[in-house]
């Protein structure tokens, strides 16, 4: 096999006997085909499209079937042949997949994605080509959250498919075009991060500062975890008045800061911390898991019977739910004991998004004026297991009491249960949601410089990101559309970036690697 998608790929460079998140070589050449025939697929709707059809639910699939393929969603070499057959149903392949799985993989080995997929082009151009597949990887789960809630875009879904044909189709030698199209990757994760705030505030409202407690109560209890806000909706209204707490994992944290969300009483708090660690945390929860998108690590006997899946997500032997029906779900937990006593924990704030803090940018910009609040550090991004995590944490602790400190995605459980005090009443520490909340920060990072009048690159705002997957890639190249200057990136950089590409966008936007806490606030600060 091959992969080199996501940060902990094998020594740095891929994982080429199997994946470190777990991944075996069949779901590996399967999801490559997978990917392959997208493209072909692709090609024929927008020759469809030029002649005025509509193809809808075809595009869904695209998005859906390409999220199946992220790090850690989907083990299940069964449900990627499902998604293979449903593709090719539309459309008469050039190259038909086989019925049989055994035979299947055996093929899907010729249509493997690597480095001499695209041989007899430069380095830096396959460089440019993996960094443009990754982040429609990451574009892709994005525009599936977006479209369930009832948000899409012809325009997206056009530039997403001419984009995965060129990536396969196109052998323009001209490093130039590559570069403006890798960040017209960048741009089309704009337009869908902003289509997915769009379905998320008009199906849940705008997020408000919510207290969430880290303890549990007793009585059965569900976890979710993922990422998937209209999953957990409609397991909220199965459960209503079934004595069924609901608590939330990994990035459903902020789930809690939605209005129509919170008017649920049984959607109680937050259980554990980052996916990385839910080998250790789900097997002391007592009650059934769901699963509703990506971060699944490989399940252990002692949870794997109460573990289910949704959606794009899959694992062999693993319950998948389908239809939005939770009734399995519920059984379970009613059948199960649940928590037996209540254990009072912690609680932490979450639910600040862009209006949440546009709310009190007054306040924000009189504590700049007045020298209370020193520089913006936004610390965030994917978590993983990796020990040169440790930065982060240590990061935060050791920013100065008058910095204030934004976060999103799984990167804040390092440190999302501090306590860092506040200023001027304004808490130093402010959870901005989901990875998608990072078009939050960018709202909050455009309004502030039109209030200050200056371009963001001069506001006292520094962004150290920590990254992990694909959704991750799609991000960085927004970002660096945006323009956004003196990025610090870790644990590592991608290993699908070259070194020259590497120099390029140093050069150009001068994203640097992290060093370590002491040096990287020293120089920011000075």
């Amino acid at each position: 096999m091959f992969c080199h998608q996501c940060e902990q790929t094998a020594k740095g460079i891929a994982c080429t006997i199997r994946g470190v998140c777990g991944k075996e070589h069949p779901t590996d050449v399967l999801q490559d085909f997978l990917i392959y025939t997208l493209a072909d697929l692709s090609e024929v709707l927008l020759e469809e499209e030029r002649r005025g059809l509509k193809n809808p639910e075809i595009n869904r699939l695209i998005m859906e079937a390409m999220f199946s393929t992220l790090t850690n969603v989907n083990f299940d070499p069964e449900r990627i042949k499902v998604y293979l057959e449903r593709a090719v149903s539309y459309f008469t392949p050039k190259i038909k997949p086989f019925k049989d799985l055994e035979d299947l993989v055996k093929q899907a080995e010729e249509y493997e994605i690597k480095p001499e997929t695209f041989a007899g082009q430069s380095e830096e151009i396959v460089s440019l080509k993996f960094a443009i597949l990754y982040a429609l990887k990451g574009i892709s789960a994005y525009a599936y959250h977006a479209y369930r809630l009832g948000e899409e875009s012809e325009e997206v879904y056009q530039t997403f498919k001419e984009l995965l044909i060129q990536v396969y189709k196109d052998s323009t030698s001209d490093l130039e075009t590559w570069i403006k199209r890798t960040l017209e990757a960048g741009k089309l994760n704009l337009i869908v991060m902003e289509l997915l705030d769009k379905a998320n505030t008009s199906n849940f409202g705008d997020p408000v500062p919510t207290k969430v407690p880290l303890g549990t109560k007793r009585g059965k209890a569900i976890l979710v975890s993922g990422h998937d806000l209209k999953d957990l909706y409609e397991l909220l209204k199965q459960t209503e008045g079934k004595g069924i707490y609901i608590y939330t994992h990994g990035e459903m944290l902020p789930a809690h800061g939605y209005p129509e969300l919170k008017k649920f009483p049984h959607l109680y708090g937050h259980y554990g911390t980052a996916w990385q660690n839910q080998q250790r945390e789900f097997p002391e929860f007592p009650g059934p898991i769901v699963m509703t998108t990506n971060c699944l690590m490989p399940p252990k006997d002692s949870y794997k019977d109460r573990l289910f899946t949704l959606g794009p997500v899959g694992y062999p032997e693993v319950k998948h739910i389908s239809d939005e029906d939770f009734s399995p779900v519920i059984e379970m937990a009613l059948r199960m004991e649940g928590f037996k006593e209540d254990l009072p924990g912690k609680e932490i704030m979450t639910g600040f998004a862009k209006k949440a803090v546009l709310s009190v940018a007054d306040k924000i910009i009189e504590a700049v004026k007045t020298g209370k609040i020193r520089h913006f550090f936004l610390v965030g991004g994917c978590d993983g297991a990796k020990p040169g995590r440790s930065y982060y944490l240590e990061f935060v602790e050791k920013a100065p009491k008058d910095t204030l400190i934004l976060t999103l995605a799984c990167g804040k459980f390092r440190f999302f249960d501090k306590d860092l005090g506040n200023i001027e009443g304004l808490p130093r520490l402010i959870d901005l949601g989901q990875c998608n909340d990072a078009y939050s920060a960018i709202q909050i990072a455009l309004a502030l410089s039109q209030a200050f009048k200056v371009e963001v690159n001069q506001l006292p705002l520094s962004l150290i990101l920590s990254w992990y997957e694909q959704k991750a890639v799609a991000i960085l190249l927004t970002l660096l559309y945006l323009n956004i200057q003196n990025i610090k990136l870790g644990p590592s950089m991608p290993a699908f970036l070259n070194k020259k590409v590497l120099e390029f966008i140093s050069k150009q936007f001068n994203l640097k690697p992290i060093t370590t806490p002491e040096e990287d606030l020293k120089a920011i600060l000075g």
